[in-house]
């Protein structure tokens, strides 16, 4: 099974994890909240899948690049 990751797509907080690991998610869905420079940002999944693994938790800094989750499609 192809693996996909999500990662941070700019520098700020994560305010909110919205998913577990081994929960199923549809595109589109939620994967988390990051806060950047004063605004909420959806992270959303690009795919359709089970969650492997979730790199980040709330109130965590995050930079540009780094690993949010990987889902296996």
């Amino acid at each position: 099974m192809p693996l996909e990751t999500i990662e941070v797509p700019l520098a700020g907080k994560i305010i909110d994890v919205k998913v577990s690991v081994g929960d199923r998610v549809q595109e589109g869905d939620v994967i988390c909240i990051l806060e950047s420079m004063k605004m909420e940002n959806p992270i959303l999944s690009p795919v359709s899948g089970v969650v492997k693994e979730i790199q980040v938790s709330p109130d965590q800094v995050v930079k540009a690049g780094g690993v949010i989750a990987v889902i296996e499609y």
